[in-house]
């Protein structure tokens, strides 16, 4: 794992972690804004990252160890913010459970949380899930252009998913969905001295319920927010400015 940075050091640090199927550029559209108040780590997740050819993704598990090790080694075991958004959001949950980093600010957009079904059926809706998006990869653009958004994506926003699924091998598509559905987490989560929200967007609130309804029972202090107009993993991609104004707000609460 590569650890990049933006921003002075001088400034309060805060983690960024990417959803599944993105790249390590993730978050550059709000870096340029977010890096003018905080010192920015984004760490880049195995098995999502060009410049690490022959890597797989390991497991949540894992990459929240390997975060840790880093923070601590940094001098980063406390942190401004954490936010992570879909599988970012399992490994904050993750992090918030092993109480190695902690934070003044957690936020979990749309984050993943582990299913509580019987086991066999997890790995069918592994299967599920990894022919969905191992058909999504052998997709031209023209067949992706038909599933996404019109209104909101831009040809070049397709090219760069495209791209971004064709750089993922079959095992890290296997692993990065199944693990991020049935990550183990220690329950039940003490409450952090820090913040913690829960995020979803408007037009993924069906798709999150199971997520809510984990959310309202492992970690009832956390505050949902519903935001508006947004689907899954849209609110640092397609709203920047909004998500940057949104996520200082959440830094601000209470202080």
């Amino acid at each position: 794992m590569r650890f990049q940075e933006f921003g002075s050091k001088e400034l309060q640090a805060v983690l960024l972690l990417q959803p599944m199927g993105l790249g390590p550029d993730a978050f550059d559209l709000v870096v340029p804004i977010l890096s003018q108040s905080y010192h920015l780590i984004v760490p880049t997740i195995p098995g999502l990252d060009p410049k690490e050819p022959g890597q797989d993704f390991t497991s949540i598990e894992e990459i929240a160890a390997n975060i840790e090790d880093w923070g601590c080694e940094h001098g980063g075991s406390h942190v401004k913010g954490i936010y992570g958004c879909s599988m970012g959001g399992a490994i904050a949950i993750r992090l918030l459970s092993d109480r190695r980093i902690s934070a003044d600010v957690w936020i979990i957009d749309g984050g993943i949380t582990p299913y509580q079904i019987w086991k066999p059926l997890t790995y069918l809706i592994g299967i599920r899930d990894f022919l969905m998006i191992w058909t999504a990869k052998h997709m031209s653009l023209k067949s992706l252009r038909e599933v996404m958004n019109p209104d909101k994506y831009t040809e070049k926003d397709i090219a760069y998913v495209k791209d971004c699924l064709r750089g993922m091998s079959n095992r890290t598509i296997w692993r990065g969905f199944y693990q991020t559905n049935n990550y183990n987490v220690a329950l039940p989560i003490q409450k952090p001295a820090g913040k913690v929200f829960y995020w979803y967007g408007e037009e993924e609130k069906k798709d999150r319920r199971w997520d809510l309804a984990y959310i309202r029972k492992n970690l009832p202090w956390a505050r949902i927010q519903e935001n508006a107009g947004m689907g899954h993993g849209e609110s640092f991609t397609l709203f920047p400015d909004r998500f940057c104004e949104m996520f200082v707000a959440c830094c601000r609460v209470d202080e």
